[in-house]
């Protein structure tokens, strides 16, 4: 007999019971498998069936886990309501990797308050079936087969590596020329402090910092102050950090108010080119009337 046979001829008795087992007024719970016997891995349906009296509660299986045996998947809860009671049916697809034979435990059903259980099922699990007759066969080793293309892809990465490498000192040499700045300032025939007033004068038309580009205004304002000194007193200031050429300006004959406004304001503009610190309005102008008014006093003691 075929499994659907079965499985139809096992519901059927299953509706007889009920029937009986209704006109009794007792509850009916009832757990079954399409087949009791199964190779490893292969899948299982668990069909858990219930039916209660009229007005009664019920608690449904609580089904975390089965020794030896996995869960695939678990369908619905479906019920129907007669006059006659209600009944639940849930089907479960499961499978085991265990060899030997093994029961599905009774379950457990709550209906009003008062456990009813199952009946446990033996359920064999077996290697599948192998035949001694038949011709061994070992596990072959793999082979390799021969790509025709194999040769050209050596050719290929070596084509690539070399266009790689090519282009990878190419870019690092420019990068290295693009990195080195142009320090060799075109000297306009003007004195040293003409030439800085009148670059300070043209700084403060563009008004930079109030386009939002302050770090660009420090910058410049900056390099006024390094291209006069290098001028003016002939000091290499233009490859010196700021604090290199606060420290050289710390030898000249200034007052220390003005020294000490003079080396705020290029550590300011450190600050400004480095921490992306931005300054306010007041500081900004404070800061160019120090550079302005240091670079009037240098050339005053540079041209006495």
């Amino acid at each position: 007999m075929t499994r659907k046979f079965l499985h139809i001829v096992f519901t059927i008795l299953f509706l007889a019971e009920t029937l009986f087992t209704f006109s009794q007024g007792t509850p009916l719970v009832r757990a079954t498998v399409d087949h009791n016997q199964i190779l490893i891995g292969e899948r299982i349906q668990l069909l858990l069936e219930v039916n209660s009296p009229p007005g009664s509660s019920t608690n449904w299986f609580s089904l975390d886990s089965i020794p030896h045996f996995e869960f695939i998947g678990k369908n619905k809860i479906d019920s129907i309501t007669t006059q006659d009671g209600k009944a639940y049916r849930q089907t479960l697809t499961i499978t085991s990797f265990d060899s030997g034979t093994y029961d599905i435990p009774a379950l457990a059903v709550t209906i009003d308050n008062k456990k009813y259980f199952t009946d446990s099922i033996p359920v064999q699990v077996d290697f599948s079936k192998f035949d001694p007759k038949q011709d061994y066969h070992d596990i072959k080793d793999i082979l390799d087969i021969e790509n025709p293309a194999v040769k050209f892809i050596i050719w290929i990465v070596v084509l690539i590596t070399l266009i790689s490498a090519g282009l990878f000192i190419y870019l690092q040499q420019k990068r290295k020329a693009a990195s080195v700045p142009d320090r060799q300032p075109v000297f306009s025939k003007k004195s040293p402090y003409e030439e800085a007033m009148e670059s300070l004068k043209k700084l403060k038309e563009q008004k930079l910092p109030e386009s939002g580009h302050t770090k660009l205004f420090y910058t410049k304002l900056n390099d006024i102050l390094r291209l006069f000194v290098m001028r003016q007193l002939q000091i290499a200031s233009l490859e010196k950090t700021n604090e290199d050429l606060i420290l050289l300006l710390r030898q000249l004959i200034i007052s220390g108010n003005q020294f000490s406004q003079l080396a705020e304001s290029l550590r300011m503009s450190d600050f400004v080119k480095f921490a992306k610190y931005t300054p306010g309005k007041e500081d900004n102008d404070r800061n160019f009337e120090v550079i302005e008014s240091s670079i009037t006093l240098l050339n005053e003691i540079e041209n006495k």
